[in-house]
């Protein structure tokens, strides 16, 4: 038995041969992270697409029946089936904004390990070479001046958010309605529930990023300032 077979670690990978693998790696990430946005851009078209489908023949059998006790199951109908999408669309969002997170981070790392290899690259990289919080900021906007409201406010998690709450305080407002509330009640308890589910799903959120980084540990951590 020769001394490489008993010691494969005797003779160290070339550089040329690691920047391969990490490059395959690199291109691995792209494309699952590419399939995963355009899975969830399909699923927000598709729940749009059926929820519009749904309020415009609910509009339709209201006219045709002139608004009778057949209108009004058909609409709770739909607007539960509504909403059950609404709330599968808004789960599937949320994954994939973990797995979109989880690339961007994956990524950090084999950048840090181009810079190790190379490090005269570094300055170069608009993208972060640290695998932290900090780096998948970086990453996620180059020039760094961008609130955390903005990035917050725009994402399609808030977007899922506020469309089923909008579907919420319609479906509670025309419950209370059938059960003898009044207009002006149905209204303010129905977009009480809505602004309700807005704000939990905000802190679920919120709360689900945090511990994301609470139990992560990074390999290559952005420096303090000033170092």
């Amino acid at each position: 038995m020769s001394t490489r077979d008993e010691n494969p670690a005797a003779e160290p990978v070339p550089p040329s041969v690691r920047a391969q693998l990490l490059a395959t790696e690199h291109w691995g990430l792209l494309a699952s992270r590419s399939t995963a946005q355009g899975e969830v851009l399909t699923r927000i078209s598709m729940f749009l697409t059926f929820t519009s489908a749904g309020l415009v023949s609910v509009a339709l059998v209201g006219q045709a029946t002139g608004f009778s006790d057949a209108f009004v199951l058909l609409a709770v109908v739909v607007l539960f089936i509504d909403v059950a999408m609404g709330l599968l669309t808004q789960l599937r969002v949320m994954n994939v904004a973990h797995e979109d997170l989880m690339y961007v981070t994956a990524m950090n790392r084999l950048r840090a390990a181009y810079v190790e290899l190379d490090p005269g690259v570094a300055p170069y990289l608009m993208a972060a070479h640290h695998d932290d919080e900090a780096g998948s900021v970086q990453t996620y906007y180059f020039f760094g001046n961008r609130g955390n409201f903005r990035h917050v406010a725009g994402s399609s998690m808030i977007f899922m958010s506020v469309a089923n709450g909008a579907l919420i305080a319609i479906l509670a407002g025309l419950l209370l309605t059938l059960l003898g509330a009044g207009t002006v009640a149905a209204l303010l308890m129905g977009g009480a529930c809505g602004l309700s589910f807005l704000a939990v799903s905000s802190v679920n959120g919120y709360r689900s990023y945090r511990d994301i980084w609470s139990r992560f540990t990074p390999l290559s951590p952005t420096p303090p300032e000033g170092k």
